[in-house]
């Protein structure tokens, strides 16, 4: 559904708040359209004394009479009386039956947007009348509650900035359940799945003629528990959106209060069982603290292992068993570090620039005990799922361990890591990755000996998909380069 664009925003004589009013009203009112069994269409006066389309909604109550959009377009020749006639008197505008079409005859009404005295912009309704037939009792009350509602759109009263607006699913809709109430917050009119909902929760009775708020206090068990915006969404007091819990079953109510110049009439409030959404989300709430939970649990163990690691390479007699022993420690460490990363949020991706910012210095550190070693980094690597967060920390964690040991070679020196994220083809994106020292530079037959390497290359080619590549660094030393395709459509 579009809604008036910036340019018409730029001309129009908007005061304070009118531009806000107007995108609630279009945010709200397919309230409107299905309560109106209508097409609804906002227009806006253009310079030149004509109209043009800002917004269109459909009814899902009824079939819509507009099949193809018209927002953007000029108004049409017959209509524009109509609402140059409401725009000047500030009151609903009513026409007869008007055949705009050989299939179809239309009642249309034009509504004043009014906001402290001026109107802003027109609203028309238009009402399908080639299948007229005797309306029943609850379409009387749709129409109706319709009529209250625009009604108060020209006295600038609907919307009101106090509804709610956000986004939590679940949102009640006329066709899940209306209510209608008299000033007194006494039932006038329940729709059938108005009634079906409250029979849910456990009330049997009649709706209509009872007071709204005694039949919910009665169903409530747990009062300790009450949403302190319940009694006044239930009396109709207040714009307002609250929920009510009965026997396992979850209503969300959502009042609308009607008013006229003098004094609050009555209150609409919408109903909606929503049992199942509420049930799926503490699903899913409940899995992803199971998936935290896991992965602190796996982190807790790693660390475990790299303890026991640690204090057996303290045992060691031979010097070689005791590097591989510190080797495996430190690769056990880097993969806990990722499963506390994960531990911490909600999302299965690792924000990869802070977890890299503290491993990066520690391999440095923990790779040169007896010499002075500077780390710079740079570029921004940003967020990468968890599976390919492991592998690349373990390659980073290799690399540099590399450069320390055996390309600075106990010199002090520098080594930097460098990230480029780069757009490539069909929606994927390139990630460099660049670790570089200012040692003595890595001899070719050194390329293919070693665990660590032939680690870096397994986890490149096969986990990662990339390519890597060895080449001397200008000014000395020596440079690593790996490129990595991420691709969000591919699962890893």
């Amino acid at each position: 559904m579009a809604i008036f664009t910036d340019p018409i925003k730029d001309y129009a004589d908007f005061g304070p708040g009118d531009a806000e009013w107007l995108h609630l009203l279009v945010g709200d009112w397919q309230l409107i359209a299905d309560l109106a069994f209508a097409d609804l269409a906002l227009w806006f006066p253009t310079p030149d004394g004509g109209y043009v389309a800002l917004a269109h909604v459909r009814p899902s109550t009824t079939h819509t009479v507009f099949h193809s959009d018209f927002v953007g377009e000029r108004i049409r020749a017959d209509l524009k009386p109509l609402v140059d006639a409401a725009r000047e008197s500030q009151v609903i505008e009513r026409s007869g039956e008007t055949n705009w079409t050989t299939e179809m005859a239309m009642r249309v009404e034009a509504v004043p947007m009014v906001r402290n005295g001026r109107t802003l912009a027109i609203v028309t309704s238009h009402m399908d009348l080639s299948s007229s037939r005797m309306p029943s009792r609850l379409e009387l009350t749709y129409r109706q509650c319709a009529y209250d509602l625009l009604h108060m759109c020209t006295l600038g009263l609907w919307p009101d900035f106090a509804s709610p607006t956000g986004s939590r699913r679940g949102a009640p809709r006329v066709g899940d359940g209306l209510i209608r109430m008299d000033a007194e917050g006494v039932v006038e009119y329940a729709s059938p799945n108005g009634v079906s909902a409250f029979r849910r929760l456990g009330d049997v009775e009649s709706l209509e003629g009872r007071s709204l708020a005694e039949i919910t206090t009665g169903l409530l068990k747990d009062r300790r528990m009450v949403d302190e915006t319940l009694p006044l969404v239930v009396t109709g007091r207040m714009p307002w959106r609250t929920e009510i819990e009965s026997r396992g079953v979850t209503l969300t109510l959502r009042a609308i209060p009607l008013r006229n110049e003098q004094e609050r009439f009555g209150a609409l409030v919408l109903c909606r069982d929503v049992s199942e959404l509420r049930r799926r989300e503490m699903e899913l709430v409940s899995k992803d603290a199971t998936i935290r939970e896991i992965h602190h649990r796996v982190k807790n163990n790693l660390q475990t292992v790299a303890a026991l690691l640690r204090m057996q390479s303290r045992r060691m007699v031979s010097e070689e068993g005791k590097q591989g022993l510190e080797q495996a420690m430190r690769r056990v460490s880097t993969i806990a570090l990722v499963h506390e990363t994960l531990s911490q949020g909600l999302a299965q991706n690792v924000d990869f620039d802070e977890l890299i910012g503290r491993q990066f210095r520690l391999s440095a550190e923990v790779a040169s005990p007896t010499q002075t070693v500077s780390t710079e980094r740079s570029g921004d690597f940003g967020e990468l799922p968890s599976e390919f967060a492991t592998p690349l920390a373990l390659v980073i964690n290799e690399l540099v361990t590399n450069a320390v040991e055996h390309g600075l070679d106990g010199r002090t020196g520098t080594v930097w890591l460098t990230a480029d994220r780069e757009p490539s083809e069909a929606e994927t994106e390139l990630l460099k990755v660049t670790i570089a020292d200012d040692g003595v530079g890595l001899p070719e037959e050194a390329k293919s000996d070693g665990l660590g390497l032939q680690i870096v290359r397994t986890l490149v080619t096969s986990e990662l998909g990339g390519t890597i590549e060895w080449s001397p660094r200008e000014g000395g030393g020596t440079c690593v380069n790996i490129e990595l395709i991420l691709d969000p459509t591919i699962p890893r």
